[in-house]
């Protein structure tokens, strides 16, 4: 049993949490470890921002917990324990289960030095690195994200990760509305999300006349999830060489705050 960091999960959060945990294989050695601690492990790491090979020594070797996390990156199992919590979360909060509104948002980040694939310079914000396109409902729970270099425009990521929200098909059934900021304008992005999916895209501007912090409808939303994912400091940067890993983290970093509203 390792300490009581303040990552773990609780026991009452891993047993809501445990009825999704894959079982073992057939035909292979029996399961040892407790994946009570692997997933302690890994919400150690992407809390704590440290490297795989320093989680402290009362976890499992951190070969066990970063296999763990792989292979259920490449396997989907991440993406369906995020989707339900969402669900859930969303009833627990007298929602329905599929929002019928969306708001759409970016954010770059810097990258360290060891990261060389999809990787670019956003000329806006001056930050050579990689670009999280944000798609969020109304509660600020994420629908679906992607990772690109800080380069991609911005209509052309929002096309990107809106491909990913369609594919959730049934999930997003009610979905009509996407909110967007001054960065997704322009009537050939607008007119092709209509051509596609059917969705109206609705544009929250800044008023000109106002200087300094401004709240404004919808997009401050997405902003506060930027703002939650930055209590995880494997995610103030991008340390990962794949951007898919990225993506994996953010998930789990929505997981873990759904799981400790729902348990």
């Amino acid at each position: 049993m390792s300490k009581a960091y303040p990552s773990n999960l609780t026991r009452v959060q891993y047993e809501f949490l445990s009825d999704m945990i894959p079982e073992a294989k057939p035909g292979g050695r029996k399961r040892e470890v407790d994946m009570w601690e692997v997933l302690n492990g890994i919400f150690y790491v992407l809390v704590e921002g440290v490297r795989w090979r320093s989680l402290p020594g009362d976890f499992p070797i951190w070969q066990t917990v970063y296999t763990y996390f792989r292979n259920w990156r490449k396997d989907g199992t991440w993406l369906k324990i995020h989707d339900s919590l969402r669900q859930w979360t969303r009833i627990e909060q007298e929602r329905h289960q599929s929002p019928s509104e969306a708001i759409i948002d970016s954010q770059s980040v810097k990258t360290t030095a060891m990261v060389h694939e999809a990787v670019g310079y956003d000329a806006g914000k001056k930050i050579k690195g990689r670009k999280r396109f944000m798609t969020v409902d109304t509660l600020g729970l994420v629908l679906r994200v992607l990772v690109t270099g800080a380069n991609v425009p911005e209509r052309e990521g929002g096309k990107q990760v809106l491909k990913k929200v369609k594919q959730m098909n049934q999930k997003i059934s009610r979905l009509t509305t996407i909110w967007v900021d001054s960065g997704f304008d322009g009537m050939p992005f607008m007119q092709w999300v209509m051509d596609f999916y059917r969705w109206v895209v609705q544009v929250v501007l800044r008023p000109k006349e106002h200087k300094g912090f401004v709240l404004l409808p919808k997009r401050w939303v997405v902003e506060r999830t930027f703002g939650w994912l930055m209590g995880c400091r494997r995610l103030v940067r991008d340390y990962e060489l794949l951007p898919e890993t990225s993506e994996t983290f953010i998930y789990l970093a929505m997981i873990r705050i759904m799981v400790r509203r729902l348990a």
